[in-house]
């Protein structure tokens, strides 16, 4: 009866979590490629006025991403071939100690484009405190021109048309700040089994209609890909204000929404794709850095988080195959049957939440089967992101120390 219990709650919370997602899915912005966006004579707010040319720098922060600059830079160019005279590409080489400032040379030689730019990073100062990224993009933001600032991630890849759709929504919106979910890729196994999970826990809690409405406190950013109206970014006072802040992209939009500007969170599939993680020593690192910090050091949060996905995603399968097991070999009662039927139910809702997680992320529902070996994992990382957040044990991004840095 406890175990048949249990499955029942599951199944309830499964049929819970698969309604949110679906309304989520449902009600999130989306940004497609509009064909008319081949250029940056966008419409100025002011119906008034008309279609003027904008200026865009493009900020891509670098942190020993040898594996990443070279194709994350060609997609950002490769994407603007009808905007050239308008944007400014700037990588920004935070110190990095692979090959990351050569390759990135190596290609602005190569392709002999002015607005390809190259900043050397300075050390940091040591009267301030500066964690991550925060830095790279403070000096990029300063260094470069223009009415917005594209903040990008290494590990990004940009589409053709998307800087130019991307600003005719910041002028006909009249927007601050938008950031995007982009086509999330997996490859190894661990990103296969933890991606879909973690990221749909954040569509249920960063809820995108939600995020991007002006009347509610709710807000998140991805710093994938955060395009700022520079005015705004100035009046937050940039990367310098949350330079101490490990989770800086979810901060600034808090800062955002306090001030009364302009956010809007969508989906961006067309616009742009990226693989955070390749490898599963990558996805312990980065989820465990920002998953404790990201419920702002909420414990009873995080252990209910990791509780609820081992209980929901991992339950349902180990009691399902103890089960099958105990009819073989000595038989099952019909409440013994009667869990199975409910265990088996649950599983195909997990099905139909992968199915609804793709629609969000677009990651496919494969390995779905191994459902239970991610829910596992997931809370593994919650629990791992609050002893490293708490001790500083482990608590790096690419071997760099958060802790003390």
């Amino acid at each position: 009866m406890i175990v048949l219990a249990a499955l029942v709650l599951a199944l309830i919370g499964v049929s819970i979590q698969l309604a949110k997602l679906r309304q989520v899915a449902k009600s999130a912005p989306r940004l497609q490629i509009l064909d008319q966006c081949l250029t940056l004579k966008t419409l100025n707010p002011d119906q008034d006025v008309q279609a003027r040319e904008v200026e865009v720098a493009v900020i891509i922060p670098a942190y020993n991403e040898a594996t990443n600059i070279e194709d994350c830079v060609t997609s950002v160019l490769n994407s603007t071939e009808a905007i050239r005279k308008s944007i400014a590409v700037w990588v920004v080489d935070d110190q990095s100690t692979d090959r990351t400032l050569e390759i990135a040379q190596t290609l602005q030689t190569t392709l002999n484009d002015p607005c390809f730019n190259i900043l050397i990073g300075q050390p940091r100062p040591q009267d301030e405190h500066w964690i991550g990224k925060n830095w790279a993009c403070f000096q990029g933001a300063q260094q470069a021109k223009g009415e917005f600032l594209l903040f990008l991630d290494a590990d990004v890849r940009l589409k053709r048309g998307a800087i130019t759709t991307a600003i005719y929504t910041m002028q006909t919106e009249t927007l601050d700040l938008l950031t995007l979910c982009p086509q999330v890729a997996c490859g190894c196994l661990g990103e296969w089994l933890v991606q879909p999970l973690i990221l749909a826990l954040l569509a249920i809690g960063f809820d995108f209609s939600e995020v991007s409405d002006p009347a509610s406190e709710v807000a998140f950013a991805n710093g994938q890909f955060m395009l700022f109206r520079r005015s705004a970014y100035e009046a937050l006072g940039g990367h310098r204000v949350v330079a101490s802040q490990v989770v800086e992209d979810v901060e600034l939009a808090r800062r955002v929404k306090q001030k009364g500007l302009r956010l809007k969170y969508a989906i961006g599939h067309d616009l742009a794709s990226v693989r955070m993680y390749p490898s599963w020593a990558a996805v312990w690192e980065g989820w465990t850095k920002n998953w404790y910090l990201g419920s702002r050091r909420n414990l009873p949060v995080t252990l209910y988080a990791a509780g609820i996905t081992f209980w929901l995603c991992t339950l349902p399968w180990l009691v399902l195959v103890f089960l099958l097991g105990q009819a073989i070999f000595i038989g099952l009662n019909w409440l013994g049957w009667l869990a199975v039927g409910v265990a088996f139910t649950t599983i195909l809702v997990q099905y139909k939440l992968r199915q609804t997680i793709q629609d969000i992320t677009a990651i496919p529902p494969r390995y779905w089967w191994l459902t239970s070996a991610g829910g596992i994992l997931v809370a593994a990382i919650a629990l791992g992101s609050i002893i490293k957040t708490e001790t500083g044990w482990g608590w790096t991004w690419r071997g760099r120390s958060l802790k003390g840095e």
